[in-house]
């Protein structure tokens, strides 16, 4: 089986050493990392350089090229630069456990290669000195792991540094635009047309600190939130609903033809909901279960949606 472990880096130099240590010392060997640097300006790119020297199974794939594609278009090109049985994705300042590729590669090796799938591990959230500050942070953020399309369409439950995919679903993965991060997307396109699998135990910690792009919902991220208002924070609420919903429209255009009639209505129910009139979307929203995955965000999400309270998109 064919291994490619796929690195984006981006002014990474503080961290960047620990978590390619991590990778190295994974007790599943056979493995080959790609490095694609979006533009550092720091030491990062001596890092790796140094790494490529230091073990041949790290490689970079840009050294002569600094353009910056952003985070989505970055791993894009890294999925898409060579073909692997299976890809892991990692960040660029975690700490990968020592087994995590291990227990992963076992449940690809035993699926059907044929079928789109996506393996996704729990976290431990830390902060920059690797202190644990949360255990799991699937069970403090999204309350359960999605497997489901009906779950995942309106909540990712899925972080990039834990998650596998194989080739089938690397395959389907052709667009960077109205996508809302590419780990979300992936577990999208696994769920509609294949399976998504997790592992109920962590990968990696899961690191915290100022330069996050993005990141755990930490306490003090929840109360900066809370001072916007509550004009700010549903406009905000709502940006997320349209952009969800656009991920849904990519599905249908890719391939909805060859969806089960079930998960295509599903997409197709939810991609206007908020364009119909009031008791449509409570039909919808009745007959179709559209949710989040704790009972506040249900709460929030589906009186938005029956309301249509400050959406700019209504017609």
């Amino acid at each position: 089986m064919k291994v490619n472990i796929l690195m984006s880096t981006y002014n990474g130099e503080r961290f960047l050493v620990e978590q390619l240590d991590s990778i190295r010392n994974q007790t599943y060997t056979d493995w080959t990392l790609w490095i694609r640097d979006d533009g550092s300006t720091d030491g990062t790119r001596t890092i790796i350089q140094d790494y490529t020297q230091l073990d041949s199974r790290i490689h970079w794939m840009n050294p002569d090229d600094r353009q910056n594609l952003g985070v989505i278009g970055s791993f894009y090109a890294l999925v898409k630069a060579e073909v692997a049985d299976v890809y892991f994705f990692s960040d660029q300042d975690d700490v990968w456990l020592p087994e995590k590729i291990e227990k992963q590669v076992a449940v690809f090796a035993k699926a059907d290669a044929q079928v789109p799938l996506m393996v996704y591990m729990d976290l431990k959230v830390v902060d920059q000195e690797l202190t644990v500050v949360n255990e799991s942070m699937i069970r403090s953020q999204s309350h359960h792991a999605n497997t489901q399309l009906i779950q995942e369409l309106t909540e990712n439950s899925v972080t990039g540094g834990v998650a596998g995919i194989n080739h089938a679903l690397a395959r389907l993965w052709n667009r960077t635009d109205r996508i809302i991060m590419h780990d979300w997307y992936l577990a999208l396109l696994a769920t509609s047309f294949g399976q998504l699998v997790y592992i109920d135990e962590p990968g990696e910690l899961y690191r915290q600190h100022a330069n996050n792009v993005l990141g755990a919902r930490t306490l003090d991220k929840r109360f900066k939130l809370l001072r916007e208002g509550p004009r700010k924070i549903f406009t905000r609420y709502w940006k997320l609903i349209h952009d969800s919903q656009d991920q849904a429209r990519n599905i249908l255009e890719l391939k909805g033809a060859s969806l089960s009639k079930d998960k295509r209505d599903l997409l197709e129910q939810f991609i206007d909901i908020d364009q119909q009139g009031f008791f449509e979307r409570w039909k919808r929203i009745v007959r179709n279960g559209y949710r989040k995955n704790q009972w506040k965000h249900i709460l929030v999400f589906r009186t938005l949606l029956l309301t249509n309270l400050y959406n700019e998109r209504k017609k």
